[in-house]
């Protein structure tokens, strides 16, 4: 029961509005990647527009109507990333454009964040069983920060392995 309670409230504060002129009360929406077993969950009425399945199932993005974006994705480690080398990385040969000013690691975990030309992005990875990276990505507009800010931690938060065959 206390764990149910917890989900409850994760699910409020999740969803809460926090600038009530600018976003309505959100349903959450919970997406399970059927091939690597990833799972995340966002406001699929902020994030509305789904994009096409890429032809190798690895995961899915969603778009909002004021250019803001949601990409929920696994994928298998296959340069043996740790999360402290995934970082590394990333920050050594960024996208062009691309400037990280944030970045975290945990035991199984990663974290990015920073600017693209008039945006900024947010991914965290989590590494999870069978050789698998569990990623989402979230990208919007920096004139929108105060709308979008508070979403990114729950949304990032609630990213997780399915159980299941991917978590053996």
């Amino acid at each position: 029961m206390q764990h149910l309670r917890r989900i409850g409230l994760f699910s409020a504060l999740l969803f809460f509005p926090t600038n009530l002129t600018t976003t309505a009360l959100a349903k959450p929406f919970t997406y399970v990647n059927a091939r690597f077993g990833t799972v995340c969950t966002f406001p699929d009425q902020i994030f509305s527009k789904r994009m096409p399945e890429p032809e190798n199932g690895d995961g899915l993005e969603w778009q909002s109507a004021d250019g803001a974006s949601v990409a929920c994705y696994g994928g298998y480690n296959a340069l043996d990333d740790t999360p402290k080398s995934l970082v590394e990385n990333e920050k050594a040969s960024p996208e062009p454009g691309e400037k990280v000013t944030y970045s975290k690691t945990g035991k199984n975990w990663a974290v990015l964040s920073g600017t693209k030309g008039d945006k900024i992005f947010y991914r965290r990875s989590v590494f999870g069983k069978e050789d698998v990276i569990h990623s989402v990505f979230i990208e919007y507009p920096a004139a929108l920060k105060t709308k979008y800010d508070p979403l990114v931690g729950a949304i990032a938060a609630s990213l997780h392995e399915a159980s299941g065959p991917h978590s053996k």
